[in-house]
Formats: C-alpha cells, sequence, structure tokens
C-alpha cells in the first residue's frame, strides 16, 4: 500500500488538457464521487482521473429520495473536505438546485466552489436557454464547466421520475441538439446519464469534448458512477447501470481499482449495464 501512495503521489495533475488528449488518444476517462476525504484519498491512490462531489450526496449520505434538498452550503462544506484528500485527481463540484436560476447566483455559488471549497470545475444540469447563458458567463470568468444532459435529477419531478431519456426519435435529436448547444457554450466535458447507447454513442462522436456516461452505454469517452452504487452499500435498489465492484475484492481501494480498470479495458459497461 505504501508503494502504491508513493506511486500515485507523482502523478500529474489531471486538468481540462489532460481530459481533452485523453478523447483524443482515444483513454476512457474514469470517474467517480466522493463526498468526504477519506474515500477521496482512495480514490485518488487507486488511479482515478475525476472525482465528483455531486448532489447525489443527499440521496446516498443525507438520505433524501432525491437530490432537492442539498444546499449550497452542504455542498461547499462536502467538496472541501474531498479536495483535502485529493491532489492530482480533478475535483468536480455541482451547482445545487436553483443556484443555476441565473447567472448572478451560478457565479456567487462557482466562487465558493472554486475559490473556497477547492473544485477545478463546476457542474451544471441541462440545455436550456438560461443554463447556456450561465455556461458562457463561467467560462468568460475562466471558471470550467461540465454539463449535464439526459436524465437530469434536479428536473425530477418534471421528468415524472428517474426514468429513461431519450428513447424516441424526437427526445433523442433534442437531447443531441442540446450537447451540441453546450459544447457551443464552451463547456469543457459533458456528462449524460440515462439514455439509450445508441444515443449516447452518437452525442460521443458528434462532440469534440469528452462525453461521460452514467447509463449511457459503453460508446461515451469515460464513464462515472456514484461511489456508494459501485460499493453495493446504496440503501435500496441500486440502479441497473451500475455494478457492485466490491464483491470478490477485500478492500474499497481494490473495488475502485477494478472499476477503474474494466472502464479502461471496455469491461464496464456490459451489456446488463445499459439500454439499448
Amino acid at each position: 500500500m505504501f508503494q502504491k501512495k508513493k506511486q500515485n503521489s507523482k502523478r500529474k495533475r489531471v486538468t481540462v488538457l489532460t481530459l481533452r488528449a485523453m478523447k483524443a488518444q482515444k483513454q476512457p476517462i474514469v470517474m467517480l464521487t466522493a463526498y468526504d476525504a477519506s474515500f477521496a484519498r482512495q480514490l485518488e491512490v487507486a488511479g482515478i482521473d475525476v472525482v465528483l462531489v455531486g448532489d447525489s450526496l443527499g440521496m446516498v449520505v443525507q438520505g433524501h429520495s432525491n437530490t432537492l434538498p442539498v444546499t449550497l452550503e452542504h455542498m461547499v462544506y462536502h467538496t472541501a473536505s474531498v479536495a483535502r484528500g485529493v491532489s492530482a485527481t480533478m475535483l468536480v463540484a455541482d451547482l445545487p438546485f436553483m443556484t443555476d436560476r441565473d447567472l448572478s447566483h451560478a457565479l456567487e455559488a462557482a466562487k465558493r466552489l472554486v475559490g473556497e471549497a477547492g473544485a477545478a470545475m463546476v457542474k451544471v444540469e441541462g440545455g436550456a436557454a438560461h443554463v447556456l447563458t450561465i455556461i458562457e458567463g463561467l467560462i468568460a470568468r475562466g471558471i470550467p464547466v461540465c454539463a449535464h444532459l439526459g436524465l437530469t435529477p434536479q428536473s425530477i419531478h418534471k421528468l415524472g421520475g428517474f426514468r429513461l431519456q431519450g428513447r424516441e426519435l424526437e427526445a433523442a435529436e433534442r437531447v443531441l441538439t442540446e450537447a451540441r448547444a453546450v459544447e457551443d457554450a464552451g463547456a469543457d466535458i459533458l456528462v449524460i446519464e440515462g439514455i439509450p447507447a445508441s444515443l449516447g454513442e452518437r452525442i460521443s462522436q458528434a462532440l469534440a469534448i469528452p462525453v461521460i456516461g452514467i447509463g449511457a452505454g459503453p460508446h461515451c469517452d469515460g464513464q462515472v458512477l456514484v461511489l456508494h452504487d459501485m460499493l453495493g452499500i446504496t440503501h435500496g435498489k441500486a440502479p441497473g447501470f451500475s455494478k457492485n465492484f466490491l464483491l470478490g475484492h477485500d478492500s474499497v481501494t481494490a473495488a475502485i481499482e477494478a472499476y477503474a480498470a474494466d472502464v479502461r479495458s471496455g469491461t464496464f459497461p456490459g451489456p446488463e449495464h445499459y439500454s439499448r
């Protein structure tokens, strides 16, 4: 373990340029969520490329049924905690519910998450016109942005639940159009969630920026899972696109390493983890 930590301490810091180069070289990007320093250190040791402090903490940490109760204060606290556990791994933090209602609120939230808590990038959900304005405004001020399309948890009531998006032709074309729009607005990477694998492949091929999938098939430029899901410790039923990597391994770090290896080899996600 000491040797592994020593080796990972020499890793170069992952940046936006790193992720662009990985896409160009067809090297799969490995992303996981984390919400505290201890788990963040395990991700660092395991060589994860990107750690996401997701507002999913509302469900897996706080016990809510969705992400909507998560506040900016919660996000700042957990992002700062994770920042203490990583050095080379890129740190991305969600803008929580309603902090993206206009540019001024989004800038204030990003200021706290980046300047105070230590994030290197912020994530915003959706492709509506006001979100595109926010992406442009953040990029103009030098703040990298991760966009998020498809199944967007902050819109769960509008979507009618955690349901697959983009299944019908018209809906698929809408997601693809939004993907091109967030790229044109300046987004540095895109997370696509809960869409058919065929649409995930189309979006990944259409965009120059890296596309990270979660329940979006095997043809994305990378994969992301919620840490608690891939460790099999989620309360209740785990999402069908996830896998318990702790089974067959004797430590959290070994499980995370197995996840990273399977993403990089193309073994995960398998056909049972996505909709065609």
